[in-house]
């Protein structure tokens, strides 16, 4: 079963895979922080306050990380066909839609701030929540930057770069964390807003950094020798049209998660502080299953480069083989030590007896996220891209939140029921990604695309 050519470029997906996976920790573990910080340092009310702020805030900013992804198989595709002009031109077509979506959604997200009491929170909850949200929402321009920047070292098989920066990145915010909430060391005692200000001065920490060895680095002189900014408009619309429905596949699912935080607010202040909990751990298996899918994506785009059928199938098998692995070690050690996963968060007795049976649910439906999200990457990677979003949205916003409001408020079930509507969205989404794969992969239809390109 495993040739030499499969074992091969296991290792490769899986060498370009791990820092590709840290760096994408970073975008949900500087939230981790803030909650594990805020719950530890502050109580319930402030951890699900956080948990609600961070979550509509990355809500709205998903769109371009998942948008900003489609770069990276781009430049793949690019490197592999020695194109350094259309590198050169992809450089900068993608931050310029980088900004785009850094002016868009932040105005969105500023409409979300004057209008915060639709999401139907308590009082409290509302209150407490909006000066944090704030400057969560400004700590997404400095990110888009950085995830537009980190697209040409990841596409470039060079995802070190931004493995170092992140974990640098989250040391210092757990770091300022602990500083500015308890006004150690000389600083303000600024509570539950200093772990927001903390988070945004990271990003913008991370994002100088990035930039600067980018411009300074030999490593992509050669890509980037006499950099132009010359603008080439019909890329930049290319990577924005393709970046918008890539951003849609993202939103749609978390988008549901969102929901569901929502829809736990309206059950209790406690159950929204358990779900939050719970979502947390989920979020952090499923950043790492990323990175095997923006690795496959990448692997991918490379072997479209150099025309290769067999190095496309070999590269998709790979990286949902790798993904299968790992989930599977995530779901069992979810089981194993999920007592002691929720009291990393708090102490408090009843919210944990609530995040218990959902920690359950969510080491279940491992598999199914994993494999959805690897289905989006190396589907992405193929520049197929509207149909999986389709599969998204019918996954999550016709399966997953209906069947979540029935079982959890129609029947009783609560947050039980709104968990097991998520497992649902999960697994649709994931059955109908692969069998999408295995079509899209056939010789016939690979040969045909090969044509038109």
């Amino acid at each position: 079963m495993f040739t030499t050519d499969l074992k091969k470029e296991i290792n490769l997906t899986l060498n370009l895979a791990i820092p590709i996976i840290v760096g994408q920790l970073g975008v949900v573990m500087m939230a981790i922080t803030d909650n594990i910080m805020v719950g530890r340092f502050l109580g319930k009310i402030e951890l699900g306050a956080a948990g609600i702020a961070n979550s509509i805030a990355y809500l709205i900013g998903s769109l371009a990380i998942g948008g900003m992804s489609v770069v990276a198989p781009m430049v793949s595709k690019c490197a592999a066909e020695n194109d350094h002009k259309a590198l050169k031109d992809l450089f900068v077509s993608a931050l310029l839609v980088a900004l785009f979506f850094c002016f868009v959604l932040t105005g969105i997200g500023i409409l979300v701030y004057f209008n915060f009491e639709i999401f139907q929170q308590s009082p409290i909850i509302n209150q407490t929540a909006l000066g944090f949200f704030l400057y969560i929402l400004a700590s997404n321009i400095p990110l888009f930057l950085f995830l537009g920047l980190k697209q040409f070292a990841d596409g470039l098989s060079k995802p070190k770069v931004a493995m170092v920066i992140t974990a640098v990145g989250l040391v210092v915010n757990g770091i300022g964390n602990y500083i500015l909430i308890n006004g150690s060391f000389g600083m303000p005692h600024l509570g539950f807003e200093g772990a927001a200000i903390s988070t945004l001065l990271t990003r913008v920490v991370m994002l100088i950094l990035l930039f600067l060895y980018l411009r300074h680095s030999s490593t992509f002189q050669g890509a980037f020798k006499a950099l132009s900014l010359k603008v080439n408009f019909d890329l930049t619309k290319e990577i924005l049209f393709r970046s918008i429905p890539g951003g849609f596949q993202v939103f749609f699912e978390i988008g549901a998660f969102s929901v569901a935080i929502i829809m736990m607010g309206w059950i209790s202040e406690t159950a929204l502080a358990a779900h939050q909990i719970a979502i947390n751990i989920a979020s952090t298996t499923f950043m790492m299953a990323t990175g095997f899918s923006f690795a496959g994506g990448i692997r991918i785009g490379e072997a479209w480069g150099k025309r290769s059928i067999k190095g496309i199938k070999l590269a998709g098998f790979s990286a949902y083989f790798l993904v299968f692995l790992f989930m599977s070690l995530c779901s069992v050690l979810i089981l194993t030590f999920d007592h002691f996963l929720l009291e990393l968060y708090i102490d408090d007795l009843e919210v944990i007896k609530i995040a218990l049976p959902l920690l359950a649910i969510a080491a279940f439906f491992q598999l199914s996220d994993g494999i959805q999200v690897v289905g989006l990457g190396v589907l992405r990677g193929l520049a197929d891209i509207k149909l999986p979003t389709i599969i998204t949205f019918v996954a999550y916003w016709v399966v997953a939140l209906p069947m979540g409001y029935i079982l959890g408020f129609v029947l009783g079930l609560k947050s039980i029921g709104i968990w097991l509507g998520l497992l649902a969205g999960l697994t649709v989404s994931a059955v109908f990604l692969y069998f999408r794969f295995r079509k899209f992969t056939k010789a016939n239809s690979l040969r045909k695309r090969f044509n038109a390109s």
